[in-house]
Protein backbone atom coordinates (compact mmCIF):
# COMPACT_ATOMS: atom_id res chain seq x y z
CA UNK A 1 0.00 0.00 0.00
CA UNK A 2 1.47 3.33 -1.01
CA UNK A 3 1.51 6.64 0.80
CA UNK A 4 -1.05 7.99 -1.64
CA UNK A 5 -3.68 5.52 -0.37
CA UNK A 6 -3.09 6.58 3.25
CA UNK A 7 -3.67 10.21 2.40
CA UNK A 8 -7.06 9.44 0.83
CA UNK A 9 -8.59 8.46 4.20
CA UNK A 10 -9.87 11.15 6.50
CA UNK A 11 -7.98 9.98 9.56
CA UNK A 12 -5.15 7.46 9.67
CA UNK A 13 -3.67 6.32 12.97
CA UNK A 14 -0.69 4.02 13.39
CA UNK A 15 -1.09 1.56 16.25
CA UNK A 16 1.49 -0.73 17.82
CA UNK A 17 -1.34 -3.07 18.76
CA UNK A 18 -5.09 -3.01 19.24
CA UNK A 19 -4.48 -2.13 22.90
CA UNK A 20 -3.52 1.42 21.87
CA UNK A 21 -7.24 2.10 21.36
CA UNK A 22 -8.21 1.12 24.90
CA UNK A 23 -7.56 2.12 28.48
CA UNK A 24 -4.51 0.46 29.99
CA UNK A 25 -6.39 -0.05 33.25
CA UNK A 26 -9.29 -2.02 31.79
CA UNK A 27 -8.60 -5.77 31.51
CA UNK A 28 -11.93 -6.68 29.91
CA UNK A 29 -12.18 -8.05 26.36
CA UNK A 30 -12.24 -5.68 23.37
CA UNK A 31 -16.02 -5.86 23.13
CA UNK A 32 -16.43 -4.28 26.60
CA UNK A 33 -13.26 -2.29 27.20
CA UNK A 34 -13.21 1.44 27.83
CA UNK A 35 -11.67 3.50 25.06
CA UNK A 36 -8.41 5.33 25.70
CA UNK A 37 -8.66 9.04 26.48
CA UNK A 38 -5.73 9.62 24.11
CA UNK A 39 -7.57 7.87 21.29
CA UNK A 40 -10.77 9.85 21.95
CA UNK A 41 -8.80 13.10 22.09
CA UNK A 42 -7.20 12.29 18.73
CA UNK A 43 -10.64 11.52 17.30
CA UNK A 44 -11.94 14.90 18.55
CA UNK A 45 -9.03 16.71 16.96
CA UNK A 46 -9.53 14.87 13.68
CA UNK A 47 -13.29 15.46 13.66
CA UNK A 48 -12.76 19.18 14.25
CA UNK A 49 -10.26 19.44 11.39
CA UNK A 50 -12.27 17.50 8.79
CA UNK A 51 -14.89 19.26 6.72
CA UNK A 52 -16.72 16.18 5.50
CA UNK A 53 -19.79 15.01 7.37
CA UNK A 54 -18.66 11.38 7.47
CA UNK A 55 -15.28 10.46 8.92
CA UNK A 56 -13.28 7.49 7.73
CA UNK A 57 -10.92 6.14 10.35
CA UNK A 58 -8.07 3.99 9.11
CA UNK A 59 -6.27 2.10 11.83
CA UNK A 60 -2.87 0.82 10.76
CA UNK A 61 -1.71 -2.25 12.65
CA UNK A 62 1.44 -4.33 12.11
CA UNK A 63 0.61 -7.21 9.80
CA UNK A 64 1.78 -9.84 12.32
CA UNK A 65 -0.66 -8.61 15.01
CA UNK A 66 -3.81 -8.39 12.88
CA UNK A 67 -6.71 -10.68 13.82
CA UNK A 68 -9.98 -10.41 11.93
CA UNK A 69 -12.23 -11.50 14.87
CA UNK A 70 -10.64 -8.86 17.12
CA UNK A 71 -11.07 -6.21 14.44
CA UNK A 72 -14.78 -7.00 14.15
CA UNK A 73 -15.19 -6.74 17.95
CA UNK A 74 -13.28 -3.46 18.00
CA UNK A 75 -15.37 -1.98 15.18
CA UNK A 76 -18.53 -2.99 17.02
CA UNK A 77 -17.18 -1.53 20.29
CA UNK A 78 -16.32 1.78 18.61
CA UNK A 79 -19.75 2.05 17.01
CA UNK A 80 -21.46 1.17 20.32
CA UNK A 81 -19.40 3.76 22.22
CA UNK A 82 -20.07 6.57 19.78
CA UNK A 83 -23.77 5.73 19.39
CA UNK A 84 -24.31 5.48 23.17
CA UNK A 85 -22.64 8.84 23.78
CA UNK A 86 -24.51 10.42 20.86
CA UNK A 87 -27.83 9.35 22.43
CA UNK A 88 -26.70 10.67 25.84
CA UNK A 89 -25.76 14.05 24.37
CA UNK A 90 -29.00 14.26 22.39
CA UNK A 91 -31.08 13.47 25.49
CA UNK A 92 -29.14 16.04 27.52
CA UNK A 93 -29.82 18.81 25.02
CA UNK A 94 -33.49 17.80 24.77
CA UNK A 95 -33.78 17.82 28.58
CA UNK A 96 -32.37 21.36 28.74
CA UNK A 97 -34.86 22.50 26.06
CA UNK A 98 -37.80 20.92 27.92
CA UNK A 99 -36.69 22.60 31.17
CA UNK A 100 -36.33 25.89 29.30
CA UNK A 101 -39.82 25.60 27.81
CA UNK A 102 -41.20 24.85 31.26
CA UNK A 103 -39.56 28.00 32.70
CA UNK A 104 -40.83 30.13 29.78
CA UNK A 105 -44.34 28.74 30.24
CA UNK A 106 -44.19 29.28 34.01
CA UNK A 107 -42.94 32.84 33.58
CA UNK A 108 -45.67 33.59 31.06
CA UNK A 109 -48.36 32.25 33.39
CA UNK A 110 -47.01 34.28 36.32
CA UNK A 111 -46.96 37.45 34.19
CA UNK A 112 -50.54 36.84 32.98
CA UNK A 113 -51.75 36.32 36.56
CA UNK A 114 -49.85 39.46 37.65
CA UNK A 115 -51.47 41.44 34.84
CA UNK A 116 -54.95 40.35 35.97
CA UNK A 117 -54.05 41.17 39.57
CA UNK A 118 -52.94 44.64 38.51
CA UNK A 119 -55.98 45.23 36.33
CA UNK A 120 -58.47 44.21 38.97
CA UNK A 121 -56.65 45.55 41.96
CA UNK A 122 -58.44 47.83 44.24
CA UNK A 123 -56.65 49.57 47.00
CA UNK A 124 -55.81 46.19 48.49
CA UNK A 125 -52.37 45.91 50.02
CA UNK A 126 -52.16 42.13 49.45
CA UNK A 127 -53.01 42.35 45.75
CA UNK A 128 -50.46 45.14 45.27
CA UNK A 129 -47.85 43.06 47.13
CA UNK A 130 -48.67 40.03 44.98
CA UNK A 131 -48.27 42.13 41.83
CA UNK A 132 -44.95 43.62 42.97
CA UNK A 133 -43.54 40.16 43.77
CA UNK A 134 -44.97 38.26 40.80
CA UNK A 135 -44.03 40.65 38.00
CA UNK A 136 -40.23 40.31 38.41
CA UNK A 137 -40.66 36.61 39.22
CA UNK A 138 -42.47 36.11 35.92
CA UNK A 139 -39.82 37.97 33.96
CA UNK A 140 -37.07 36.06 35.74
CA UNK A 141 -38.65 32.69 34.95
CA UNK A 142 -39.29 33.72 31.34
CA UNK A 143 -35.70 34.88 30.69
CA UNK A 144 -34.21 31.97 32.62
CA UNK A 145 -36.10 29.60 30.34
CA UNK A 146 -34.87 31.38 27.21
CA UNK A 147 -31.34 31.30 28.63
CA UNK A 148 -31.56 27.55 29.12
CA UNK A 149 -32.91 26.99 25.62
CA UNK A 150 -30.59 29.22 23.65
CA UNK A 151 -27.43 29.58 25.75
CA UNK A 152 -27.10 26.61 28.10
CA UNK A 153 -28.10 24.07 25.45
CA UNK A 154 -25.34 25.41 23.15
CA UNK A 155 -22.71 24.41 25.72
CA UNK A 156 -23.41 20.76 24.92
CA UNK A 157 -23.36 21.26 21.13
CA UNK A 158 -19.62 20.57 20.58
CA UNK A 159 -19.94 17.14 22.24
CA UNK A 160 -23.23 16.49 20.45
CA UNK A 161 -21.74 17.38 17.05
CA UNK A 162 -18.64 15.26 17.74
CA UNK A 163 -20.68 12.18 18.64
CA UNK A 164 -23.07 12.82 15.76
CA UNK A 165 -20.16 12.74 13.32
CA UNK A 166 -18.47 9.81 15.05
CA UNK A 167 -21.74 7.89 15.06
CA UNK A 168 -21.41 7.76 11.26
CA UNK A 169 -17.78 6.64 11.55
CA UNK A 170 -16.42 4.20 8.99
CA UNK A 171 -13.57 2.15 10.50
CA UNK A 172 -11.11 0.09 8.51
CA UNK A 173 -8.01 -1.78 9.58
CA UNK A 174 -4.95 -1.84 7.35
CA UNK A 175 -1.56 -3.48 7.63
CA UNK A 176 1.79 -1.76 7.69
Amino acid sequence: MGKVNLREGNVSLILDSYNDLFSDFDPRPYSDRALSEDFLLECRRAAREKDSEKIELRLLVPRKFRKKPDELRIKRRLKEHFYKNFVIQKKGIKKIWVEGLFWVFLGTIIMIVATFAYRFSSDSFLIDLFFIISEPAGWFAFWEGLGKMFIESKKGFPDYEFYLRMNKLDVSFLSY
